[in-house]
């Protein structure tokens, strides 16, 4: 998927740059935090240096004939804004503690590696379908050049909002039957050949 472009009908998925700097950071710190430190310097130091291995991700997982790993941004291809980032994960947690995603013959406790699904939209841009769209997208890419077998998300039990884009998505979902760890609340999971040919 290195420097590939994928398109939707009103969306754009493509490689982050240096300049999205400023507008990836203002919506990552409202959508993960309060929105409070998009003037903060070194916030933004910080945000810079994620950026940069987001860009280095896209060019050297493939070198390293590794997964597409890493977020990339959301373009509206009306107007060329960024709204937004997408991204594959290397998800580690105690998975199999989820009926949904247990080995019956061989139930542990173990840690195990899940292929994730990640996607966070501008504020300004909620509530307009643009998560499924560039989700759906990214999940095609996945099961059809990937020959992924199984895509998951996560989110809290709080964020319905995400709860629905799963729904929308195919995604069956999976509440975790134990308090711990508290991160670990609710996971979509989409098996290739369930929704996508």
């Amino acid at each position: 998927m290195s420097q590939k472009t994928l398109e939707t009908d009103r969306l754009v998925i493509r490689s982050f740059i240096l300049e999205d700097l400023l507008i990836i950071h203002r919506i990552l710190d409202q959508t993960f935090g309060a929105g409070d430190k998009v003037d903060n310097e070194t916030a933004l130091l910080e945000r810079r240096s994620w950026l940069q291995w987001s860009i280095l991700n896209q060019e050297w997982f493939p070198q390293l004939h590794q997964p597409p790993y890493g977020d990339r941004a959301i373009i509206l291809k009306v107007t060329g804004e960024l709204i937004g980032s997408v991204g594959y994960v290397p998800l580690l947690d105690v998975y199999e503690q989820f009926p949904e995603l247990a080995n019956p013959t061989s139930p542990s406790r173990y840690t195990t590696a899940e292929f994730g699904l990640f996607w966070e939209i501008d504020p300004l841009h909620q509530r307009q379908g643009y998560a499924t769209e560039v989700a759906q997208a990214m999940i095609e890419y996945a099961f059809k050049q990937l020959r992924l077998k199984r895509i998951i998300a996560t989110t809290e039990y709080s964020n319905v909002a995400s709860q629905g884009v799963m729904q929308k998505l195919g995604m069956k979902i999976a509440c975790n039957p134990l308090p711990h760890p508290s991160w670990l609340q609710v996971v979509g999971i989409l098996e290739n050949g369930s929704k996508v040919e």
